[in-house]
């Protein structure tokens, strides 16, 4: 069984392989889809699966995008400026931590800041400050691979 991450960024599955396969021939997928096998954390690009590996030879070339679409960004990184932005803003606080869904994590970062009574502060906004660093460093594609799919909490 397989899940994989469609052209909308939505994940799918789980699917079989026979299901890929007669995904691959009507060409809903492409060589660079990520995929993730069952029982594996881990997504990678379909054309690195040997099982599926000769289907892939035998499909058509995927379609380019317009230059227009090849250079907008992905979608899915749509919380990466707000969140770069406040971790080096208000980094302390943990704020950029609630914006990408780390509930868990602002919490803590907001009640170590203010339990202390402001004497941890400064390092939670030193943390913060390289986290918000960090994420607008990052191109969209693996800050989307990174945080929103791998859910990395910390730097």
């Amino acid at each position: 069984m397989y899940k994989i991450i469609g052209a909308d960024g939505q994940p799918y599955g789980p699917v079989t392989l026979e299901q890929l396969r007669r995904w691959i021939a009507e060409n809903r997928v492409r060589a660079e889809t990520l995929v993730q096998a069952e029982g594996t954390p881990d997504w990678r690009p379909l054309h690195t699966f040997p099982e599926l590996a000769a289907e892939l030879k035998a499909s058509p070339p995927p379609m380019t995008p317009p230059p227009s679409m090849a250079a907008a960004s992905n979608p899915r990184a749509s919380n990466k400026i707000p969140a770069g932005i406040c971790g080096i803003i208000l980094g302390g606080l943990g704020v950029h931590k609630f914006i990408l869904g780390y509930t868990g994590t602002g919490v803590i970062m907001l009640l170590v800041s203010i339990l202390s009574c402001g004497t941890l502060y400064p390092v939670m906004h030193i943390i913060g400050l390289i986290e918000g660093i960090i994420y607008l460093a990052k191109p969209d594609d693996e800050f989307v691979r990174l945080y929103v799919d791998g859910r990395k909490e910390w730097f």
